[in-house]
């Protein structure tokens, strides 16, 4: 069955090992929700598995106490009701590393093929991740749809494309010859290993559940380390519905389902802490935010860390040619998931004597209107409104919303859902400042919460947002200028300090969009994370090469 699943999607593999080299557009797996493309009856099946889902228990193959547990609510308005099973740490562990072996053993193909089809299997599924999405995140349905099913699986593919590729840069035998003297020659045959750290533990955010673990998830299991999935609390059923499909595919394979196991928790019951500091976990990928990154990286032990923490994302705009369309492309970012979004800006830095356009100098306050005004349209129409913000994740983050102070340009208020009552909303709520009032600015506020900041000049902007990056890390950058001496020099500040620049974005691309095959997500260059998604980094620190060499004897000299 495993030659059958290499054999199967070998040439999609090919296709993103190529992509990885030419970093054009590619796209493994269709982002638009079609019946078309899924099949006639996707979405109705996907819809009725959610539906089948809530106030029920959710069984998996391994290792567990006997009881369940969880506590999801959806963010727009009602209690899931999913009970997940309880683990015994020590217990769960025992089984994990018990199902190790056979798949450190099995052949680069076999595992690579697993992988493969569990991502086919993923993505046959994608109207049923897009409702578990919806309903744990808050994301809005189309974005849940893509965000969490196919964009999360290229990226889960991307990791795979990447590890496979490294994995074979290693050459298995190698036969080693070398003059000694004037008769000898000494012959060594080697071998070379490629030996599995161990078991990954992938901990998962709440507000890109699958498209922040997959990476992890993938790159540690077709090195051939098993995988332990602790999704947040507030975000299990994804990771949960994730990990039954690994474990169909694994068993079908011949394998152990306890290769890829759910650490589900509670908020009153965690298991993070506990997970992190056993000398069983090989390696972590960690995502979110920085105060418990922080912790992790520091109480690791031995593990190989990968980190995506907070940052502070800025906008620096110079000088723009049509001031309308860069105030609408902003709109959209700033509303897109309510801000939820670790690539979302926060910080819009804007000379104080305003800047130039092709219709003359505008003012401070005439930018500072068009961004309000832009927004305001954006949500001027209620069924938008709903899909471009969807629902805030938590209740931390509304709060914060409201209670954020400063000179309130725009209110962040609630907007009513056309479809559940209940739904948790706030709209952008945008500040103005001053670069002299950095404390307000300078740490990440995370949520639907932008900063229009005077300075002095772009080159003092420009500064603010490099210093920022380096000091708290950010992921994304947005620069407006018709001048190129201005882009240059922004460009190379936001490079020293680890940030990607998006220069002169209008129309229907945005700053926080990542592409995967073609967009490093987190440069690993600043706080924000020490790693990249997806690069070869971040899946050769997985495995050792370990090799073995035998003694070849020189053939005995025969007298004439």
């Amino acid at each position: 069955m495993e030659n059958s699943f290499f054999k199967q999607h070998k040439q999609l593999l090919g296709s993103a090992i190529e992509a990885l080299q030419t970093r054009g557009y590619y796209s493994a797996y269709p982002e638009i929700p079609s019946g078309k493309i899924y099949g006639e009856h996707a979405k109705k099946d996907g819809f009725a598995a959610f539906e089948g889902y809530k106030g029920n228990e959710f069984s998996l193959d391994q290792c567990t106490t006997g009881s369940f547990l969880g506590a999801e609510h959806s963010p727009y308005g009602f209690e899931l009701g999913v009970r997940y099973p309880e683990i015994d740490v020590d217990l769960l562990l025992q089984e994990v590393a018990s199902a190790c072996p056979a798949w450190r053993k099995a052949p680069i193909e076999t595992r690579v093929g697993c992988a493969l089809e569990i991502l086919h299997r993923l993505n046959q599924r994608s109207f049923e991740m897009a409702c578990a999405v919806m309903h744990t995140s808050g994301q809005g349905f189309m974005m849940a749809f893509q965000a969490g099913g196919p964009h999360a699986q290229d990226r889960g593919l991307e990791a795979v494309a990447y590890a496979y590729k490294a994995m074979l840069e290693c050459p298995q035998n190698a036969t080693w010859k070398k003059q000694v003297g004037r008769e000898e020659i000494v012959t060594l045959e080697k071998s070379y290993a490629i030996v599995p750290k161990g078991i990954g533990l992938v901990i998962g955010c709440s507000t890109f559940p699958t498209w922040n673990t997959y990476p992890g998830l993938f790159a540690s299991l077709v090195t051939g380390n098993a995988v332990v999935v602790k999704p947040h609390p507030g975000a299990i059923l994804p990771l949960a519905i994730t990990v039954s499909i690994c474990q169909d595919v694994l068993q079908e394979a011949g394998f152990d389902a306890n290769l890829v196991t759910l650490a589900a928790d509670t908020v009153e019951q965690p298991l993070t802490a506990d997970l992190v500091k056993r000398q069983e976990i090989k390696i972590i990928d960690y995502t979110g935010g920085t105060a418990f990154g922080d912790w992790v990286e520091e109480n690791a032990g031995n593990a190989t860390v990968y980190t995506e923490k907070a940052g502070v994302n800025s906008v620096i705009i110079d000088s723009v040619e049509d001031m309308r369309a860069v105030s609408g492309n902003l709109a959209f970012s700033l509303c897109l998931y309510s801000g939820q979004m670790c690539t979302t800006p926060q910080n819009i830095f804007i000379p104080k004597d305003g800047i130039t356009t092709e219709n003359g100098k505008i003012s401070f306050d005439d930018v500072a209107s068009s961004i309000v005004k832009s927004v305001d349209w954006m949500l001027s129409d209620q069924g938008r409104a709903n899909e471009v913000l969807g629902a805030i994740q938590n209740e931390a983050t509304a709060t914060r919303v409201d209670t954020v102070g400063g000179e309130v340009l725009r209110e962040g208020n609630p907007i009513e859902h056309a479809m559940f009552d209940g739904a948790r909303t706030r709209s952008v709520k945008i500040i103005k400042s001053d670069s002299s009032d950095i404390e307000e600015f300078q740490q990440e506020m995370f949520g639907p919460i932008v900063f229009l900041i005077a300075t002095e000049s772009t080159e003092e902007s420009i500064a603010l947002a490099s210093s920022i990056a380096k000091e708290q890390g950010a992921i994304s950058c947005a620069l407006y200028s018709s001048n190129e001496q201005t882009l240059e020099d922004g460009i190379d500040a936001m490079a020293q300090a680890g940030v990607p620049v998006s220069c002169n974005l209008v129309g229907s691309i945005w700053v926080n969009q990542s592409a995967a095959f073609s967009d490093f997500h987190v440069s690993g260059a600043n706080p924000s994370g020490n790693a990249t998604l997806s690069d070869t980094a971040f899946v050769v620190g997985r495995f050792n090469v370990v090799q073995y060499r035998i003694f070849i004897p020189q053939p005995a000299k025969v007298e004439a």
